[in-house]
């Protein structure tokens, strides 16, 4: 049993806490893993530190952040990974309907290039390049996708150690291993899970991908282009 995911937030609870501009605005800012204290979050939300801090204590009681005592100072991050990704799937629906309109997220004609093309998801990759990989690694039955669920099969797993992928951490994590995740730029899904975790992780040690001063914007490096173009092809 995934006990962080007993403890996720129902998506009627997530989608009512989201409904909420500045609320939305602070949770976009800790989409990239990062904790960050209230005064931060309250500057980013355009919000008073007594407005912030009430909307911050919902989000720990609804599930949805987590706090912790940095001496004088309480930081807050997403909850959990599934957290993480219920909120970008629930941003994606959010954009398709057009019936809530988050200010840090804009629309795909209008997403920055940076952005659009490689980001953080959280802490697996998203963005036109986690989009077009995903699609390959499925076209050549390197993943069997089954509504949400994604396994592996042993052209994968022979793929992506052949990668420097570590599934073997992946699979030891207490969390959703491999799944689909709606990409709000692409509205295509990319991959998710502790599998997806493990292979940014991989394209960042081995400096295929580098970070940017953009938040979660990531850069593709000359190497990093050679290396992800000739995956599952």
């Amino acid at each position: 049993m995934d006990i962080a995911r007993d403890h996720a937030p129902s998506v009627s609870s997530l989608a009512a806490l989201l409904a909420d501009a500045g609320r939305m605005t602070m949770l976009w800012a800790l989409m990239d893993g990062s904790a960050r204290p209230a005064g931060e979050l309250a500057l980013v939300a355009g919000l008073s530190a007594s407005s912030a801090s009430g909307h911050l204590a919902r989000l720990v009681d609804g599930g949805v952040l987590a706090q912790e005592a940095r001496g004088r100072h309480r930081y807050f991050r997403i909850a959990t990974p599934e957290t993480a990704a219920a909120i970008e799937a629930l941003a994606s629906a959010v954009l398709a309907t057009r019936e809530l309109r988050p200010r840090p997220v804009p629309v795909s004609r209008t997403t920055p290039v940076p952005l659009r093309h490689a980001r953080t998801c959280y802490d697996h990759l998203a963005g036109e390049i986690a989009v077009d990989l995903f699609a390959r690694m499925h076209a050549h039955r390197w993943l069997r996708i089954d509504g949400s669920d994604v396994a592996l099969t042993d052209a994968g797993v022979n793929g992506l150690t052949a990668l420097g992928v570590d599934l073997t951490s992946a699979r030891a994590r207490r969390r959703r291993f491999a799944c689909t995740c709606p990409d709000w730029s692409e509205r295509k899904p990319h991959l998710g899970g502790a599998l997806g975790a493990a292979l940014l992780n991989t394209c960042l040690h081995a400096k295929w991908l580098e970070p940017t001063r953009e938040p979660r914007a990531l850069r593709v490096t000359p190497l990093g282009q050679r290396k992800l173009s000739a995956i599952a092809v």
